[in-house]
């Protein structure tokens, strides 16, 4: 079990390394690397340890005994398998970044929150209660602030978007600096809601042990469901997970990440943060099913909860789907496709609750969830290489470039063709599960939206290779082939997927199996079979083919040229093209509405505040106090002090003085003797007594 530990323990001492030597150079990054490899080699160990055991391994040590707080770690399939993936993944992006971030000056801030970004990410899945789960999550969402804006300088190529470019008067581009406090700010909006749950089942069940509160499932459900409140706490405590994964309305912090390194957005993207909120849901939501088992009365609410989750991962796949079919840069065309993906996730969890093989949308969301992870990393770290060659970020800028980039062109076309759902890449296996379980819940708005998602993915990821690598450049690029260190991790990548997706009839059934067997929540041994519904099998694969030759004939033919062309003139066809290119305006909204109101209201309370608070007390109420305290004062104190003491006091005791003294100046000599030998005998008996 001390290898779970292990796992992400490694990672933050790598961190700690990485400042040590700073100015090692090489010896750093290698540290750096190893100690992901390390918790690579761990979670592996791991994840065996727990496969070949009876049940979950869980291991947990006092720490904050008063608060029934412990320090311990929880090993189930889910968590094996999570762990395996994050680590793997973030080892190959690391090895990928020594040559990436070669030369930058910030090679040890870099290494120091890469670490500590991989490190965190461990400790989320590998907790074993909510308190070091969340410790782990906000470590995730400072070291993506940190990662995002690392580029702090904001140099135009830098930026994500048009410069210049607003939309309803809103700036719609963003520097580093900006994206990173855009992505901390969103994120801890829904971070508040994850507190707050944390907080009511503390309250409920005194307990921060997930295995504890996953025991105790009817007793704290049966409080809130009687209430009418168990709907509400289960959405707000899912706000977190809705912010990580950027689900609508949570979405537009996911879209200016970019503007940090590539291999910072693949980090994100593929092995760890906007992961984590999928991760919340798979841990959570059968716990929520076997809280609607034990007590009847929350079925109905909890319903509601799985259904909502369904329609805002549905919504999201569609609206962020929708905007990559128009974006005009490599990496914004791949963000967009993250949170889409990630809103099939959330979809197929959300459907999960509403059919009767829970485990079928569980494992649909799960294998999905991998799979993207496998395919994503490896077009993030493809497209890196790309805008490093020829030097620009936009796609209408690149084009011809598959003949000097031909292992990049490969492996970018294979992680796109699984990213379409093609067969038989993987990706094509976990999106039709996920579109089969949207089928089975009954739901025909989220299973439209998937159907017509999965179109437009086909289309914008066939568009993004034509124009990166086939149609005519009008610009002169001197590229070249990727370095073999960062070419080797994307190219593996890319033919990972394809394996798996071979693989996959054979193996597919077994692997999810293992998947779904000891995870916390489910209860039995769930028997999973691959099989395709041919229905079905016809109407997506239809739709994907659809959207590929749309996008073929459309940059790849003199006809489909023109059509486009015509359409972009259009009035309605540009008005079209341009909200969705601005983002369905909802980032201007955002601005206008929530931000500029926020401006406004602050700017309202400081007039008031500075007129009334900071203008009254100082500049009328302190000077009105001072004037009453020293004309009273001065009167008290001229009156009866300065006058009483000065002109008559004072004057009596000199005159006293000067009696006295005028006593002593006699001028009779006897009078001065007698005197003197007065004051002798007085300080010789004073001596004597003292002696």
């Amino acid at each position: 079990m001390e290898y779970a530990f292990l796992a992400w323990e490694i990672p933050y001492i790598g961190a700690v390394l990485s400042l040590l030597l700073n100015r090692a150079g090489k010896i750093r990054d290698l540290i750096a690397v190893l100690a992901i490899f390390s918790s690579a080699i761990f979670s592996t160990l791991a994840l065996q340890e727990v496969l070949t055991s009876d049940k979950p391994i869980h291991v947990s040590y006092k720490w904050i005994e008063s608060l029934g707080i412990t320090f311990g770690v929880y090993l189930d399939s889910l968590s094996g398998f999570m762990a395996l993936i994050v680590a793997w993944l973030s080892f190959l992006i690391a090895v990928y970044s020594l040559e990436y971030m070669s030369g930058d000056p910030g090679l040890t801030r870099y290494w120091f929150f890469f670490d500590f970004f991989v490190g965190s990410m461990m400790l989320l899945v590998l907790a074993d209660n909510l308190i070091m789960m969340f410790l782990g999550w906000e470590g995730t969402g400072l070291a993506s602030y940190a990662l995002i804006g690392h580029w702090y300088t904001d140099e135009d190529e830098r930026c994500v978007g048009d410069i210049g470019r607003k939309a309803l008067g809103s700036p719609m581009w963003f520097t580093p600096s900006h994206s990173g406090l855009r992505a901390i700010v969103f994120t801890r909006l829904g971070d508040v809601g994850f507190v707050l749950g944390i907080g009511v089942l503390y309250y409920l069940t005194r307990t921060f042990s997930i295995p504890e509160i996953a025991e105790e499932a009817g007793k704290w459900v049966l409080p809130l469901a009687k209430s009418g409140l168990l709907f509400p706490f289960l959405l707000v405590f899912s706000l977190g997970a809705l912010a990580k994964s950027a689900q609508f309305p949570f979405h537009e912090w996911l879209v200016t990440a970019m503007t940090g390194p590539t291999s910072v957005s693949a980090l994100i993207h593929a092995a760890t943060m906007v992961k984590a909120g999928v991760y919340f849901l798979l841990r959570f939501s059968p716990i929520f099913v076997l809280a609607a088992e034990e007590v009847p009365i929350a079925v109905s609410q909890i319903h509601t909860y799985f259904m909502t989750i369904a329609i805002i991962g549905s919504f999201t796949a569609f609206l962020m789907a929708s905007q990559a079919l128009v974006s005009r840069e490599l990496k914004l065309i791949l963000a967009f496709s993250t949170a889409s993906q990630l809103g099939y996730m959330f979809l197929a969890i959300g459907a999960a609750g509403l059919i009767s093989e829970f485990q079928l949308g569980f494992l649909a969301c799960f294998s999905h969830l991998m799979s993207h992870a496998i395919f994503k990393a490896s077009l993030f770290l493809a497209a890196g290489a790309i805008i490093h060659a020829v030097h620009s970020r936009f796609i209408d800028e690149m084009g011809e470039l598959w003949n000097k980039m031909k292992w990049s062109f490969l492996a970018m076309s294979l992680a796109a063709l699984s990213l379409m759902g093609v067969p038989p890449f993987m990706g094509f296996w976990t999106k039709d599960m996920v579109i089969e379980v949207s089928k089975e819940s009954g739901m025909m708005l989220i299973y439209a939206l998937g159907l017509i998602t999965a179109g437009f993915t086909a289309f914008y990821s066939t568009r993004m290779i034509v124009r990166t690598f086939l149609v005519s450049s009008q610009h002169e690029h001197h590229a070249h082939e990727a370095h073999l260190v960062m070419l080797l991790p994307y190219l593996a990548l890319s033919l990972v997927s394809l394996v798996l997706g071979i693989l996959w009839p054979v193996y597919g059934a077994e692997l999810l199996g293992r998947m779904a067997e000891k995870v916390l929540g489910i209860q039995e041994v769930f028997h999973v079979e691959i099989h395709l519904d041919p229905a079905l099998l016809i109407t997506t694969l239809s739709i994907v083919f659809i959207g590929i030759m749309i996008a073929l004939s459309s940059y790849l033919t003199e006809e489909g040229r023109r059509v486009a062309a015509s359409i972009s003139k259009n009035e309605l066809g540009r008005t079209i093209y341009n909200f969705l290119y601005d983002r369905w305006y909802i980032n201007a909204i955002y601005y206008k509405l929530i931000v500029r109101g926020f401006s406004l209201l602050s700017a309202g309370i400081f007039r008031y505040f500075d007129s009334l608070v900071i203008d009254g007390f100082y500049h009328y109420f302190i000077p009105w106090i001072t004037n009453k305290l020293s004309s009273l004062g001065f009167k008290y104190f001229e009156t009866d002090i300065v006058d009483e003491t000065y002109h008559n006091r004072v004057v009596k005791m000199f005159n006293s003085i000067g009696s006295f003294v005028r006593k002593l100046q006699t001028g009779l000599i006897n009078q001065y003797l007698v005197t003197f030998i007065l004051g002798f005998l007085i300080v010789l008996l004073i001596l004597l007594w003292v002696g």
